[in-house]
């Protein structure tokens, strides 16, 4: 029993999270920016070339395309602020690696953020997790949460609240 509907957003986000599962773990984010297919082909046909995309894939899909040079000496959270996508883009995506700690847990976090990393890494039921979360100019949002070592995958339109917020803020005009 399928309990999230299918949608191009939700099909998008599960072939980003599937190209990200194939190449392993430990990697840094990787973002990406969502065009409708159709705009892409009639609008950048070259681009849409060399992304293998044609007149056959013409349907309400996206198309993701993903971004080279995200810097690497800073968290995606610090630097996600400084991204605006020109209205051309219908969306983006981003696939990110973090430690998840049970609800429980929260609340013996320690006030100082420096502390919180090592309190995180260091906690007995931290799970790795691979987060896939994408989002669209007009409100949709699909996020897939891959535990590391299980073979099932979480997924719905809030399961990062936060990161979605994020996200949404770099398509606001």
């Amino acid at each position: 029993m399928q309990l999230t509907p299918t949608n191009p957003l939700r099909e998008t986000a599960l072939e980003i999270a599937e190209v990200a599962g194939s190449a392993g773990w430990d990697l840094p984010p990787r973002l990406y920016a969502l065009v409708r297919t159709s705009s892409l082909i009639s609008d950048e046909p070259a681009l849409a070339r060399e992304l293998g995309v044609g007149e056959d894939d013409v349907d309400d899909s996206y198309t993701a395309v993903e971004q080279d040079d995200l810097p690497a000496d800073r968290r995606f959270e610090d630097f996600v602020t400084e991204i605006v996508w020109p209205p051309q883009v219908d969306g983006t995506a981003v696939v990110l690696e973090r430690l998840m700690l049970p609800p429980d847990a929260e609340e013996a976090l320690p006030d100082d953020e420096a502390e919180v990393v090592d309190f995180v890494a260091d906690h007995p039921d931290r799970q790795e997790v691979r987060l896939t979360v994408a989002v669209t100019r007009d409100g949709q949002a699909h996020c897939i949460v891959d535990v590391r070592g299980s073979d099932e995958l979480a997924e719905g339109p809030d399961l990062v609240p936060g990161l979605v917020a994020m996200l949404r803020q770099t398509l606001v005009e």
